[in-house]
């Protein structure tokens, strides 16, 4: 950072260069001192230590003003699960905490500070924070200083500097087939509409957002397919349809015993309407407790109905999530090709899926493994049994 001093009567006016803002203004903080040069230069030489420590910030704007400008520039491009999530975090951790600390005066050690209390259970949380919490918790204090880097309210980002917990991804384990019986016979016997979506849930491999979502109109029960071409998410004011997470549409095939149940289900709504003498409509939603089916489940409440479900078949640590591991697991393990499996899932890129189930691909390698090593016998037998190709030459030894 440059300096720069100017003598006018008995005072001196200091100026350090800050930078430029992203629109390319150049930006500079400004002092005044009454005094002698000795004591200008002594300040000026502050002021330059102190902006190159981020510690200048251009503005007097609090960590709180900028978090909420940031939020209403951005927040419109967010999905609405994304702008809900966000605003909670801002709300519950970031603005109580930070909100009326001034931008100069927020420090690296101030946020791992924090982040040790949010570990501890002794912050704003009312109970101890999770390790990939505490890290959604950076990324937005992260992102929102950085934007204020380029407003040009504040010349470093302290979070830059910031150590949040490390997050080790989690250990994936589906449920068996035994688990998965369980669930499906336990929810037949007490609500035949629910044990309908859990066996869709586990057939499709879907999201919750996405199986809650589907319309008849997306169900080709004749020809055995479904397709999955929107979500349901809970948004600032309450359920939202948008499109998927990867924003393009997706045809998976069903098998006969999900087609079957999904017949009965449609017929059960139907007898359902007919009975209160109401119209179905061509949008009609698969899963819904509206009666001429125009309002979906909420994705909250069918994650409290599997939760109930799963604890009365004494299967604590089955999440309605792992339906959709459980398709992963099995189709890798079934040798299926990882390209199939992650248009079946939604996933963007194959890399994603093979970075997430990569070590459930160990029996198809070991299969695979075992068919070369079968060619590679047949070939040596082959070779031991067969005569030459070519001829030896006149006169050279057999």
């Amino acid at each position: 950072m440059r300096g720069y001093m100017r003598q006018r009567g008995s005072t001196w006016d200091l100026r350090v260069f800050l930078g430029a803002d992203a629109t390319g203004k150049k930006l500079y903080a400004t002092k005044t001192v009454k005094g002698g040069k000795r004591e200008a230069q002594r300040v000026l030489a502050e002021m330059v230590n102190q902006a190159s420590d981020g510690r200048l910030a251009v503005t007097k704007a609090t960590v709180g003003g900028l978090l909420e400008e940031w939020f209403a520039k951005v927040s419109p491009d967010f999905s609405p699960k994304t702008a809900l999530e966000t605003r909670g975090l801002l709300d519950r951790h970031l603005l109580p905490t930070f909100g009326a600390t001034t931008l100069r005066r927020l420090k690296a050690k101030d946020i791992d500070a924090y982040y040790s209390q949010l570990r501890a259970g002794k912050a704003t949380a009312s109970r101890a924070l999770t390790p990939s919490t505490i890290k959604r918790i950076h990324g937005v204090l992260h992102v929102a200083l950085e934007q204020g880097v380029r407003w040009g309210w504040l010349t470093i980002n302290p979070a830059s500097s910031a150590s949040p917990p490390r997050v080790n991804a989690p250990d994936i384990v589906p449920p068996s087939p035994a688990e998965l019986g369980r669930l499906f016979g336990e929810a037949l016997a007490a609500a035949p509409e629910f044990a309908t979506f859990v066996v869709v849930a586990a057939a499709l491999g879907a999201r919750r957002s996405e199986t809650i979502a589907l319309r008849w109109s997306d169900v080709d029960l004749a020809a055995g397919r479904v397709t999955i071409a929107r979500g349901i998410v809970i948004g600032p004011d309450g359920p939202v349809e948008k499109d998927t997470k990867t924003h393009a549409a997706r045809t998976v095939s069903i098998d006969a015993t999900t087609a079957a149940l999904l017949t009965e289900h449609r017929q059960r709504m139907l007898d359902r309407a007919a009975a209160c003498d109401v119209k179905v409509g061509k949008r009609a939603f698969v899963f819904s407790d509206a009666v001429d089916l125009s309002v979906p489940w909420r994705p909250d409440s069918a994650t409290r109905r599997f939760n109930s479900l799963r604890d009365k078949c004494g299967l604590p640590k089955v999440r309605l999530h792992d339906l959709r591991h459980y398709v992963a697991t099995t189709m890798l393990s079934a040798g299926v090709d990882i390209r199939t499996v992650a248009g079946r899932l939604g996933h963007r890129n194959a890399s994603t899926t093979l970075n997430v189930y990569s070590h459930f691909m160990e029996a198809p390698d070991r299969a695979a493994a075992d068919k070369l090593g079968r060619i590679f016998d047949d070939a040596i037998a082959r070779g031991a049994e067969d005569p030459p190709l070519v001829s030896p030459l006149p006169g050279a030894q057999a």
